[in-house]
């Protein structure tokens, strides 16, 4: 077997050469560029990996551009794909399908939409707002820090926002989505549950208000939200959608364990 020395190369981007490190010594470089077959894929391997790493990071450009210039299209986009996903994984681990009828992708991912624009604003609300609450009560340059590079104050500030947000905004949207996902049901999944008038009051009477209290409330929020949210909030700005989007991924599997385990 081929010692791990033998299998490192060393690119040349100056000539397109690929040259073998010594087996004897890992840190010297042959002089002469490697030959045959091997040469020739070891050149491919690396113009391969220099082509994605450009279109990477030309999608992350045009993605923060994007962002920058509408924030709200993408969180529809990203809240719509990828927190219908983190349901269909749930659903996946709770009754072994990714989908069955009534379940309601489509209906469910542009719910999810709308709801992650909500999330978008409610965001950039408590992002600004809170700060300047600090600032009020004696903190000073709350707004510069929580913007700044990453430091103790900063981590403060972040989980201050998390904190409020989650503590005010996030269980009337976690109560909101229960009556769209019940309101889905209902309709058996059918687009025409996005225009079907919700029957609120019915739904609300007749909701599971133990288990969104003693769980979704009680439990989600402390130990999963605040925690994972104050790292959303030490992030840039134009991650920070992006991110939450892919905790809502991670909180449909969380609660589709939580219900096996009961």
């Amino acid at each position: 077997m081929l010692c791990l020395s033998q299998c490192v190369q060393y690119y040349n981007n100056d000539d397109n050469s690929v040259y073998p490190l010594s087996s004897k010594n890992p840190l010297s470089l042959h002089l002469g560029p490697a030959s045959g077959s091997a040469g020739a894929g070891q050149k491919a391997l690396f113009t391969g990996r220099k082509f994605f790493a450009c279109r990477s990071d030309a999608v992350y450009g045009w993605d923060k551009s994007f962002n920058a210039a509408h924030g709200m299209v993408m969180s529809f986009l990203k809240f719509g794909v990828l927190a219908t996903l983190g349901e269909m994984l749930g659903l996946r681990i709770s009754a072994g399908v990714y989908n069955r009828k009534g379940f309601g992708v489509l209906s469910r991912a542009v719910v999810w939409g709308i709801l992650g624009m909500g999330i978008n604003m409610a965001m950039i609300v408590f992002s600004k707002g809170v700060p300047q609450f600090m600032e009020y009560m004696g903190m000073a340059d709350a707004s510069a820090i929580i913007n700044g590079d990453c430091c103790l104050d900063k981590l403060w500030i972040a989980l201050a926002v998390s904190v409020a947000m989650n503590t005010i905004f996030a269980p009337v949207f976690m109560t909101f989505h229960k009556i769209t996902d019940t309101h889905i049901l209902d309709c058996g999944g059918s687009l025409r549950s996005l225009i079907t008038p919700i029957p609120m009051a019915r739904i609300i009477t007749h909701l599971n208000w133990d288990a969104q209290w003693n769980f979704v409330f009680k439990k989600t929020i402390p130990f999963f939200w605040y925690p994972a949210h104050t790292i959303t909030f030490l992030l840039p700005d134009e991650v920070r959608v992006l991110f939450a989007a892919i905790l809502g991924v991670a909180l449909g599997v969380l609660l589709a364990i939580a219900a096996r385990m009961k």
